[in-house]
């Protein structure tokens, strides 16, 4: 099988997308433009990622593949805070600190201590890992943040009945916390459990495509899964606790004050 993908080849699959516009436009979901609109914005981020990679495969030095990792960092903690209703001010220096945090530990460790890799800059493992990483954070951070600011919304008579009475802000809200970081650990969580029975992993699947035997590609993604599960559980935790020291503060009073939306 030949693993590299003509124009044409590339084109047919680009067609099934006519499948959705056809389905949208039928039942009227409205979704047309938002549908080419992502289509469009997709492939010029992968085509300008594909070059910047290039650029950056060819020099092969650390400070372009830090600047691009903290830049895909920013990002993320962007993204993170997409579907996050009710936000605080320095929320996204919270989300910066959340996804730097678990994601640069873990691509380190996995670099060196994993794949002992004579340069942990090297572009073509570092820069793809990290990607990985980030966006299987930022859905966890997403989840556990939105998931605790709208809990102590909801739940604001209740915590500020257990101050009163001489509780200290983590007895209030530990409760609260440990369900938000749940929140954010059960999309992967239900992600492993049908792994390999009911879906097979992209990297896996996009390895064995490309010619690796299904065994080193099976290895390769069992170690990827397992460095996901940890970034995720490390940036959900820092997330919440972050926000829980915005949002009560030393002298044990809940401050919803300070957030919007």
């Amino acid at each position: 099988m030949n693993a590299s993908l003509t124009l044409v080849q590339l084109l047919l699959a680009s067609a099934l997308l006519l499948i959705n516009f056809a389905l949208s436009w039928r039942l009227k979901l409205g979704l047309t433009r938002d549908m080419i609109w992502a289509t469009v914005r997709m492939v010029v981020q992968l085509l300008l990622v594909g070059l910047i990679l290039n650029t950056i495969f060819a020099l092969h030095e650390a400070l372009p593949v830090v600047l691009i990792g903290l830049m895909m960092t920013g990002l993320a903690a962007h993204a993170a805070l997409g579907r996050v209703k009710r936000r605080y001010r320095h929320v996204f220096i919270d989300s910066f600190i959340a996804i730097f945090g678990s994601s640069f530990l873990l691509t380190g460790y996995t670099l060196l201590g994993i794949l002992h890799l004579k340069e942990w800059f090297e572009p073509q493992y570092a820069i793809p890992l990290l990607g990985m990483i980030l966006g299987n954070s930022l859905t966890g951070i997403s989840l556990a943040l939105d998931r605790f600011t709208s809990d102590l919304t909801s739940q604001r008579a209740t915590i500020e009945n257990l101050l009163s009475l001489g509780a200290t802000r983590w007895e209030a809200t530990q409760v609260l916390i440990k369900n938000s970081i749940r929140t954010g650990l059960i999309p992967l969580l239900n992600s492993m459990a049908v792994m390999g029975v009911v879906s097979l992993p992209g990297m896996m699947t996009g390895q064995i495509l490309a010619g690796t035997a299904p065994a080193i590609a099976v290895r390769y993604q069992i170690m990827i899964v397992m460095v996901l599960a940890a970034s995720n559980a490390l940036g959900s935790t820092c997330i919440v606790l972050l926000a829980y020291r915005r949002l009560l503060d030393p002298c044990h009073r809940l401050r919803l004050e300070r957030l919007k939306g």
